[in-house]
């Protein structure tokens, strides 16, 4: 084999060896995630809520790959979304003081949160608010993605 075949196979089976690396971080979540609670299971945690607000596609920093839609629900004992979030690995729920909608303001802002907990499904989630968190002190809730320090989406409830 001649040299410019070797780099050009060495080429192609590094680029193939990205891809797939990029895919399979892109569909493990996918694949391990939990099955989503039932529309009717939201829509009953969600009638004890205080507050409802929109996630919306067309924020900010929310992009073709880090968005969410739906409506998010916003109880003293629980949080849910009746919706859709893009699929993505480690995402974690917060309650802000300020609304937000790029990386750099969850950031900035990130000490005045309070992390609810995790997101593990990615049509319809419900997670419970901790013990002595009042979701009533805050006006905003944020998906955001631990591992990549991405914004997903977020709405003002208040």
């Amino acid at each position: 084999m001649d040299k410019r075949t070797v780099a050009l196979l060495l080429a192609t089976h590094c680029i193939a060896g990205v891809a797939g690396f990029a895919g399979g971080i892109y569909a493990l979540p996918i694949l391990i995630a939990p099955p989503a609670p039932s529309a009717v299971e939201v829509r009953e945690v969600a009638s004890r809520a205080m507050f409802t607000a929109q996630f919306q596609r067309d924020l900010r920093d929310s992009d073709a790959l880090h968005w969410g839609e739906g409506t998010v629900s916003v109880g003293p004992d629980s949080i849910t979304l009746m919706g859709k979030l893009a699929p993505g690995p480690d995402y974690k729920l917060y309650l802000s003081p300020e609304f937000v909608e790029t990386e750099e303001d969850f950031n900035r802002l990130k000490s005045t949160m309070v992390r609810i907990g995790d997101v593990r499904t990615f049509e319809n989630f419900v997670v419970a608010v901790p013990p002595g968190v009042d979701p009533s002190r805050f006006t905003s809730v944020i998906v955001w993605c631990e591992s990549f320090g991405q914004f997903i989406t977020s709405a003002r409830y208040q």
